[in-house]
């Protein structure tokens, strides 16, 4: 396929007399140059792809495409353009073969439960016999193949070509969760969802957005369309005032969900217990009975949430209760740790107030003694949320270890330094313990029969990112350790 081609109907498109060779691959990534490919040079926030555009050349590349005006020398083999993350999706889409014209695509989007409710959607597709991919923070699944996420939502080229495998094996549907930065960067340009659902806003990345109505317009942009028809389907949590923002969108049909009264999908009659969650969700198309293994009530908020997007897509009632009955756990996700103790262990990926809150709420409602967390911050994140997870971790439980959190390029201590402003204000017993094995091993060994111990912040991660570099780390792996060193590995 030609460049022309590929990229045939932007604006403003500037194409040199040598860039029209035929095009064997695409690249964003200099490292997956070859002969005939066209490298897409991307002005990231860490790394400048325009570094590059001479060894790409070098290399074999057809034609480099920019928002840039070319260097003088390179001018015939350069392609400008005024949005280089919609041209790079638009030529990926036709490179790929319109793989979203055989694919219902879902999009969640929110700060917190947007894996858990990809999870329970995809479980729902699959008991309803059809073809899903999945791409999240967790993982990308296609074609029976899952591979580690790098980010919670792909560049649009790697999505292309993710959706291009799961039609190729006979997929239906794709499932992903969509970030606030790969809305704003654009990042799913030109991706026509059938289903979008918003789960709920609450303070993070604002280091990124800067304020809460930047962040808020960015998570908007899933439901007015990218350079496609608004979502057919708009999944609404209306417990939320943000969510409740999005109700004035025009374009797509509205499905509501939420404990809210007034909500389309609500439960109306539940049992929570240690096992999971039991009782009755009504819905537009009728009521279906809940059967989960996923517990505490931000997981409801999740399921309540998955119900709306299947009844949305069209899924029959009892397919939704097989899917959600089906999921017994999400990694990271309130995901215990069973080494024979008696005390309850669970790692989440809880990392900002708000999921902290949820997360050690629905611990509270299981424990039949103390609670005990261990916790911390990310390094070069939003500052502001530090204090306030800091308040939150020691106000709802009985005993919390303040530890390091992907500290990046930051002193752990100074990050630590800020989350203890809300922990002393919460007025409650606190340890602080600079090294995350460290702080792990102190809780479990002061957990007693009929405690809860929440190992928050890092849930499926296997790694801890310090200033040189990610080490692996992996608190579900160095729990089990522990517990086994404490001899509990012999009571099973």
């Amino acid at each position: 396929m030609k460049l022309n081609d590929l990229l045939r109907g932007l604006d403003g498109l500037e194409i040199g007399p040598q860039a029209e060779g035929e095009v064997a691959s695409l690249a964003y990534d200099s490292r997956q140059v070859r002969q005939g490919s066209v490298f897409f040079a991307i002005q990231g926030e860490k790394a400048d792809g325009h570094r590059f555009v001479s060894q790409v050349l070098d290399r074999g590349a057809v034609a480099v495409v920019s928002e840039r005006l070319p260097p003088e020398e390179l001018a015939a083999r350069w392609v400008r353009v005024p949005r280089i993350r919609r041209a790079l999706s638009t030529a990926g889409r036709r490179f790929y073969g319109l793989p979203d014209l055989h694919l219902k695509l879902v999009g969640i989007t929110g700060t917190n439960g947007k894996t858990t409710t990809a999870f329970l959607v995809d479980s729902i597709l699959r008991a309803s016999g059809i073809g899903t991919g999945l791409f999240g923070t967790i993982e990308y699944r296609a074609a029976g193949r899952a591979l580690p996420a790098l980010n919670t939502t792909p560049e649009s080229l790697d999505l292309w070509s993710y959706l291009a495998q799961t039609v190729e094996a006979g997929g239906d549907s794709a499932v992903m969760e969509v970030s606030s930065h790969a809305l704003a960067q654009e990042r799913v340009w030109g991706f026509p969802f059938y289903v979008a659902v918003f789960t709920n806003l609450t303070r993070d990345h604002l280091d990124y957005h800067k304020d809460f109505e930047h962040y808020f317009e960015a998570k908007r942009r899933l439901f007015e369309g990218l350079g496609t028809s608004p979502p057919a389907s708009a999944v609404i949590n209306i417990d939320d005032p943000w969510g409740r923002k999005l109700l004035d969108l025009r374009g797509s049909r509205q499905l509501t969900y939420g404990m809210n009264s007034n909500a389309q999908v609500k439960v109306k009659r539940l049992e929570s217990r240690h096992d999971g969650l039991e009782g009755t969700i009504v819905t537009p198309a009728g009521k279906l009975e809940l059967a989960s293994a996923l517990v505490g009530r931000a997981n409801l908020a999740n399921i309540l949430a998955a119900t709306a997007a299947a009844v949305a897509y069209g899924v029959p009632l009892e397919r939704i209760e097989e899917g959600l009955r089906n999921l017994k756990a999400v990694p990271g996700r309130f995901e215990r740790i069973d080494e024979g103790q008696s005390f309850l262990v669970v790692v989440d990926y809880a990392h900002t107030d708000d999921a902290l809150r949820n997360v050690l709420g629905t611990a509270r409602e299981l424990t039949r003694n103390r609670l005990i967390v261990v916790f911390g911050c990310g390094g070069e994140r939003d500052r502001a949320k530090r204090p306030m997870m800091g308040e939150a971790a020691g106000s709802l439980t009985d005993l919390a270890v303040l530890t390091s959190d992907n500290p990046r390029s930051e002193d752990p201590l100074l990050i630590m330094n800020d989350a203890l402003v809300g922990l002393q204000k919460a007025g409650k017993p606190y340890w602080a313990e600079v090294d995350r094995e460290k702080a792990i091993r102190k809780a479990l060994q002061e957990a007693r029969e009929g405690d809860v111990v929440v190992l928050a912040g890092k849930g499926h991660e296997t790694y801890q990112v310090l200033k040189d570099g990610p080490i692996p780390f992996d608190d579900r792996e160095v729990a089990r350790r522990v517990l086994r060193e404490m001899g509990y590995e012999t009571q099973k």
